[in-house]
């Protein structure tokens, strides 16, 4: 099985965060065929032992959205082909090739399970590459961390007449405050993002009370903390309360690493200069970079402008050149 046959096979088959069993199955049958040791671990990862000098490691998992599986024009669509089964298949096919570790990660687009699980159950690699869609010729050394809460509010019932705020109209304001409270820096990676997530309000079931409920979730720069997120918050909350739920710290890695020169040295034997990204979101690196004491970068395959997108497709020469990118630059870090 070629490369492109594995990202065929993985993209046409549906893995959408919780419900990534098939194509996990997929990938240890490719590892296997290959003459190489492969398992799904209690929490769904595909693992693939080899040189731990590197683990390539990705998301299995997609959002949901149904995109039929083409080749138009030298281009795959499907959902998932670039966040992240390019990636993803791009790394399997450079493990082979190389006998680095793999890891194929469960839930990254929703709690990052298999991410958390990895980090308790193994040992710490030398290095990491995490898959995420930056071009073939770029590689992702920052992103922005995460923090999410759960704003609760509640008021007596009575007549929409009254002129006394209700939990709908608390709420409101309180999303509206806590959003000035976080003014725009120069560029947005710079900037902590407040985003309303979700919004839920109206008259309680039993009729005497008005409640509201926002979810929030906070985008953080490298120098922001969570806690220094949750004190600017409480700040703004004079009734109501918040419940954080989730804090993932950013990261910001330096562009000298052992690996950050590896897959340079292999974005310029694929043929061209390689640049550097900082991402406004988040993702497994992150929970990498917080957990272990080992360099990491993320690379793949894929325009990440697609991520997510009704036309998510990705470019088969471009998915070509990041097997080459990947391969190189696991052979420079492999020592066995």
């Amino acid at each position: 099985m070629t490369p492109r046959d594995l990202l065929r096979d993985l993209v046409s088959t549906p893995s959408v965060s919780g419900a990534e069993s098939e194509a996990a199955g997929v990938l240890v049958d490719y590892f296997e065929s290959h003459g190489r040791e492969a398992w799904t671990d209690d929490a769904g990862n595909v693992r693939a032992p080899g040189d731990d000098s590197v683990l390539l490691t990705s998301h299995v998992d997609t959002v949901p959205g149904y995109i039929d599986v083409r080749v138009e024009d030298g281009e795959l669509w499907g959902r998932g082909s670039v966040d992240a089964t390019g990636p993803l298949a791009a790394m399997a096919a450079a493990s082979v090739e190389t006998g680095a570790s793999f890891a194929g990660v469960v839930e990254e687009e929703t709690t990052s399970a298999g991410a958390r699980h990895l980090v308790e159950d193994r040992a710490e690699p030398d290095a990491v590459v995490n898959g995420e869609p930056s071009g073939w010729d770029a590689l992702t050394l920052g992103y922005r961390g995460l923090v999410a809460g759960t704003y609760e509010v509640a008021t007596e019932s009575g007549h929409s007449s009254r002129p006394e705020p209700n939990a709908v109209q608390i709420a409101t304001a309180w999303t509206e405050r806590v959003r000035a409270a976080f003014p725009d820096d120069d560029t947005v990676f710079e900037s902590v993002t407040v985003k309303p997530v979700s919004f839920d309000g109206g008259l309680a079931e039993d009729g005497t009370a008005v409640e509201a409920t926002v979810e929030m979730q906070f985008r953080l720069p490298p120098g922001t903390t969570a806690d220094d997120v949750r004190e600017t918050v409480a700040d703004c909350t004079e009734a109501g309360s918040v419940t954080w739920t989730e804090s993932i710290p950013p990261v910001m890695a330096s562009p000298r690493t052992p690996v950050a020169g590896a897959l340079r040295a292999g974005i310029r034997d694929a043929g061209s200069d390689p640049t550097h990204l900082r991402k406004t979101g988040t993702s497994d690196a992150n929970i990498y970079a917080g957990a272990w004491d080992c360099p990491v970068a993320t690379y793949g395959p894929g325009d990440s402008n697609l991520d997510h997108a009704p036309d998510e497709r990705i470019d088969l020469a471009a998915f070509d050149r990041g097997v080459d990118v990947l391969t190189t630059a696991a052979d420079r870090l492999c020592t066995s």
